[in-house]
C-alpha cells in the first residue's frame, strides 16, 4: 500500500495570506486533509470536518479548494507520480541489467512509500468509489503491469529463479513493499535508505538464481 505516528490534535499556526486575512497555505490544507482522510476515512469526512480540523469556516476552506475530491486527487497524484517516476527512471537506464533495474525499482518504491507515507497510505485504501478513485486505480494497474514486465525480464535474463511464476513474484514484491505501511514511521528507528536496502537484500537473495546475490 500501519501504526501511524500520532496525529497532532491542534492546528499549526496560521500563515498570513494577505493584509489582515489569516489562513492556511494550500500545502497545509492538503496535508491536514490527508491526515483526516486516513484517520476517519475519505467517504466519512466532510468539508465541515476539515474546517473544524483546521479551526476555519467552511467558506475559508473553499477559498483553497473547490471540492473534497480535489484534495483526494492531489494526494493520490502525489503518491502515484512518485511511483511512476521510480519506474520511469529505472526503465530509462539502458546501462543496467533487467535485474538491476528491478532491484532499483523495489528500493525506490520503498523510499517513496516512506517519503510520501500519508499519501501512499491513502492510495492503498482507494476502492474505486468515485471517478477520482477509478482513475487512480487505473494508474496503479499500469504501474503493476510495468513492474510485472520488469520481473519477467529479470527472469528471462536468467537472474532470478525460474520455478516461481513471474506474475506471482511481482505481486509478492509489491505486497511486501505495501505492507510497510502497517508499521513504518518516517521518524522511526531506521531511515528509508536502511529499510530499502534491508528489504531488497532479503528479497533478492531469496529470489536469486544459482546463488547470485547483491
Amino acid at each position: 500500500m500501519w501504526q501511524h505516528a500520532p496525529m497532532p490534535d491542534t492546528p499549526p499556526p496560521p500563515v498570513r495570506r494577505g493584509p489582515g486575512r489569516p489562513g492556511y497555505d494550500q500545502e497545509t490544507v492538503l496535508r491536514r486533509a490527508v491526515e483526516l482522510f486516513n484517520r476517519q476515512g475519505y467517504d466519512a469526512t466532510s468539508m465541515g470536518d476539515l474546517a473544524r480540523e483546521l479551526g476555519l469556516t467552511k467558506s475559508a476552506i473553499y477559498h483553497h479548494v473547490s471540492a473534497k475530491s480535489d484534495l483526494l486527487a492531489q494526494a493520490l497524484d502525489e503518491a502515484l507520480g512518485a511511483l511512476e517516476a521510480v519506474i520511469a527512471r529505472a526503465g530509462a537506464d539502458d546501462h543496467r541489467s533487467a535485474y538491476e533495474r528491478l532491484r532499483a525499482t523495489v528500493s525506490g518504491s520503498v523510499e517513496v512509500l516512506i517519503a510520501h507515507l500519508p499519501a501512499v497510505t491513502l492510495l492503498l485504501r482507494v476502492r474505486g468509489n468515485s471517478e477520482v478513485e477509478l482513475a487512480a486505480l487505473e494508474r496503479r494497474r499500469r504501474i503493476d503491469d510495468d513492474f510485472a514486465a520488469m520481473v519477467a525480464a529479470a527472469v528471462d535474463e536468467g537472474a532470478l529463479r525460474t520455478d516461481l511464476p513471474p506474475d506471482l513474484i511481482s505481486r509478492f514484491l509489491f505486497g511486501m513493499v505495501n505492507s510497510l505501511a502497517e508499521w513504518v514511521r518516517p521518524e522511526g528507528r531506521y531511515d528509508a535508505t536502511v529499510i530499502a536496502a534491508s528489504l531488497t537484500t532479503m528479497v533478492f537473495d531469496g529470489l536469486a538464481r544459482d546463488g547470485r546475490a547483491g
